[in-house]
């Protein structure tokens, strides 16, 4: 867990100024980016305490968590609340942390 959970806050800490202006556009699609983002931690989070059998499910909700967040985003640039200048950044961390979580659900 100590490689990939800074990862996760980091991604969530540059979604930060996003979401802020999402959400003074949409505030229900804010807050669903929000609960995504926030799933992705919690669940890698239970998903390390837990025991083998129960770890995967966790990753994989974690997963699911992470391609929701980054459909939110998608879905924020085409309504146009935000640039796809702004968040090039934000969907790259994703990928990569996407990458990680792949390993574990994989594992």
């Amino acid at each position: 867990m100590l490689i990939i959970y800074p990862v996760v806050l980091e991604f969530i800490g540059s979604l930060r100024p996003l979401l802020a202006q999402i959400e003074r556009r949409d505030r229900d699609l804010g807050r669903q980016l929000r609960r995504a983002s926030s799933s992705v931690a919690l669940n890698l989070a239970e998903g390390f305490g837990a025991t083998a059998g129960n770890a995967r499910p966790r990753f994989e909700t974690a997963q699911g968590s992470l391609r929701e967040a980054q459909a939110g985003i998608r879905v924020a640039v085409a309504w146009g609340y935000v640039s796809a200048a702004a968040v090039g950044p934000v969907l790259e961390s994703m990928n990569c942390l996407g990458g990680r979580v792949f390993g574990l659900v994989r594992r």
